[in-house]
């Protein structure tokens, strides 16, 4: 395990199976209200961690999930 102010992102190597998992478990808890559709969204940005086709990091993903709780606080992206 690294250090938390870490910028390697070694720990989170290409891994198919756990971005299937993550991305399988979006898709389940998916639903009609806005924290099971920002639940999702979160686990699938963190299943970009192991994507290698995707370039992200941690902090990348921290900040993104500060903006969905963000629009969802101001009531979406059109207020």
């Amino acid at each position: 395990m690294t250090d938390a102010g870490s910028d390697e992102g070694s720990d989170f190597e290409p891994d198919p199976g756990r971005v299937d998992f993550l991305r399988t478990v979006a898709d389940d808890v998916r639903g009609d209200s806005s924290e099971s559709k920002q639940l999702a969204n979160v686990l699938y940005r963190v299943s970009d961690l192991y994507d290698e086709d995707e370039d992200t990091s941690p902090e990348e993903i921290v900040r993104n999930v500060k903006f969905i709780l963000e629009v969802n606080e101001r009531g979406g992206l059109g207020r």
